[in-house]
């Protein structure tokens, strides 16, 4: 095991955390800062199971850190811990490339089953590269409605492998972040249905409060650009302009 890269600047909570997880059996390196983090990540290669980020941190702060990974194609599983709980701050970490958020103060056994639920996830992908089980469905669309958690989705000339997070379109492999396919699943699942931003809200992330919505609308914007041959004229990803959005398997004919 590779262990966990803690960043927490706080260093009587960063003692807690890596001696609490170390007692769970996952070595752990504790830095302060978001360069380090990035130095010992892009620059060393140093190999990591999982990434714990604060968000408040001197110099780079967590968002910019995890916006950095992602832009330089490392996915490591990556929990975003922060006393910024609102809701508009979960969803810009979302969008920066956490795949998990958790607002302080937490506790311990919380934070113990979102790191085993990362590395469960980390540990099926890998193993879905090297042994396909048997039980993954090749799902097409008349089966979107039962789309399950690592089914591989094809639709149009296009292939969504929900247990590895890779997206297949345009002759391009791209890598989703779990936020991303999760938005993507959701829609898929609602095939030719007008999904609201509030139900994406309340159904992919959990927030049921009055919350701005513009980094849904980001999220489609990336999603777009990975499935759409022109994401400017979207034909599967489309605006229901003042509601939502409709996910289309099949471009609409041409008018």
């Amino acid at each position: 095991m590779n262990g966990i890269l803690l960043v927490e600047d706080e260093e009587h909570l960063a003692r807690g955390l890596k001696f609490n997880l170390e007692a769970e059996g996952y070595p752990t390196k504790v830095v302060g800062d978001g360069e380090t983090a990035l130095d010992l990540l892009l620059e060393q290669h140093t190999e990591f199971d999982l990434l714990v980020l604060d968000v408040m941190l001197p110099g780079k702060d967590g968002f910019a850190v995890a916006s950095e990974l992602r832009q330089a194609s490392n996915y490591i599983p990556l929990l975003m811990l922060t006393a910024r709980g609102r809701p508009e701050d979960v969803l810009k970490g979302f969008e920066s490339g956490a795949d998990d958020y958790l607002p302080k103060p937490f506790d311990l056994a919380i934070l113990l089953a979102r790191i085993r639920g990362l590395l469960r996830r980390r540990d099926w992908g890998r193993t879905l590269l090297t042994d396909p089980p048997a039980d993954v469905r090749v799902a097409e669309p008349h089966d979107a409605g039962s789309l399950r958690e690592f089914d591989v989705y094809v639709f149009d000339d296009k292939q969504v492998d929900f247990g590895t997070l890779e997206l297949r379109a345009n002759g391009n492999v791209f890598r989703l972040t779990l936020m991303e396919a999760e938005l993507l699943r959701h829609l898929i699942r609602k095939s030719g249905k007008i999904v609201s931003r509030k139900s994406i809200l309340e159904e992919v992330w959990g927030l049921h409060e009055d919350t701005d919505t513009r980094a849904i609308d980001n999220f489609i914007v990336r999603l777009r650009k990975y499935i759409e041959q022109d994401p400017s004229h979207p034909q599967h990803l489309l605006t229901v302009r003042g509601v939502g959005y409709r996910f289309l398997p099949t471009p609409p004919p041409a008018a």
